[in-house]
């Protein structure tokens, strides 16, 4: 029996797509072995390679201007290859601050070159528990980028509307809530994303870049660290996680069938509503700190009257069929994590849970 998973990542997948990897798994498309053991250069690894970038393109309506890039080392990797590629010296990279992810790449960058903090939504506490306004920004208009991170896993804070950065390319670490609606890619210079959120299992980072912005890249760090490296190699320059990339050409095809981003967001915000309507209904018992309009998504985290009632909330949900709802260590409380292959039916069940708890407990 599968149970529902709440996990913040690695998440869980859509069974379609777990059950298409099954059937194919010792023999695909008759060629008597795995897409695991196919050379990434032969040609039914290839098939899987282009029709992975012709998914995400079609779904996210990536433009002629902008090119899918698989890269490796998670976003973590990004925080210092960012920088790496598009900071000189003298130059400088603006840091939009939202949490612990931001406050990561930003440590990065000033190992690098100058990063300086645009904005910054931390509470005195050094908890988050909103997005920056646009009127506490204090831009660059010479920065390099500004980055941002669009949803924060940790805190559960999430942006609903892009900063406005006039000119400076915008650049967004959006590991966590990566095509859980549609989005206008030309407003990015730079979207990364660790796939095993929303997309696929962990191995694989997937990179909606602009190709004017990558060809400003130096060419004076070790190549396999320059985006252009795998721009012009079409993110064949070295091997390629195959098996992962694979796993995300399989939910890529399941979002296309469940009817592309314009469905998936209106599932997700049916998750959102549905989970956040119950906390403000009980909130007598649940505490749920995040402002309203900052409200993530992806990562609703909140608190019980006391941490032996939130580890009493975990291990009687765990007892349910319910998994992953411990908050991030640093955070405490719980967090649930409504990624796109947690189900409208799976946010219902947990409700009910929430509501019975409450009745019982408060």
């Amino acid at each position: 029996m599968r149970v529902i998973n709440f996990n913040a990542g690695p998440a869980g997948l859509p069974l379609p797509a777990l059950e298409r990897a099954k059937e194919e798994l010792l023999d695909f498309k008759g060629s008597g072995m795995s897409i695991m053991e196919h050379s990434h250069r032969g040609k039914q690894y290839d098939a899987v390679h282009e029709e992975t970038i012709s998914l995400l393109t079609e779904l996210l309506g990536i433009p002629d201007t902008h090119q899918v890039l698989f890269l490796t080392g998670g976003a973590s990797q990004q925080f210092a290859q960012l920088p790496m590629n598009f900071l000189r010296p003298g130059e400088s990279a603006d840091y939009l601050m939202t949490g612990v992810w931001s406050e990561k790449a930003y440590d990065e960058a000033k190992l690098v070159g100058q990063a300086r903090i645009a904005a910054t939504a931390v509470q005195p506490d050094k908890k988050y528990v909103r997005v920056p306004r646009q009127d506490e920004f204090q831009l660059d208009p010479k920065a390099v980028y500004v980055h941002l991170t669009s949803n924060n896993t940790i805190y559960g804070t999430q942006w609903h509307t892009w900063p406005e950065v006039g000119d400076v390319p915008l650049v967004a670490d959006m590991s966590s809530d990566f095509m859980w609606k549609p989005v206008d890619v030309s407003r990015f210079a730079f979207i990364y994303a660790g796939a095993q959120k929303n997309l696929g299992p962990s191995g694989v980072l997937i990179a909606v870049v602009r190709k004017d912005f990558i060809a400003r890249g130096r060419q004076d760090i070790p190549k396999i660290f320059r985006y252009s490296t795998h721009a012009d190699s079409n993110s064949l320059y070295n091997t390629p996680p195959t098996l992962a990339i694979y796993l995300c050409r399989n939910v890529l095809s399941w979002a296309k069938e469940l009817g592309g981003l314009t469905q998936l967001e209106k599932r997700n915000r049916e998750k959102g509503e549905l989970l956040y309507g119950t906390l403000d209904k009980l909130s007598g018992f649940y505490r749920a700190p995040v402002e309203k309009d900052s409200r993530s998504y992806m990562n609703a985290v909140f608190y019980l009257p006391t941490p032996e009632l939130d580890d009493a909330f975990v291990a009687a949900a765990t007892r349910s069929g319910m998994v992953g709802l411990k908050g991030y260590r640093s955070a405490g409380g719980i967090r649930a994590s409504l990624y796109n292959a947690v189900s409208p039916d799976d946010v219902r069940t947990l409700v009910s849970f929430m509501e019975e708890f409450a009745r019982k407990n408060g």
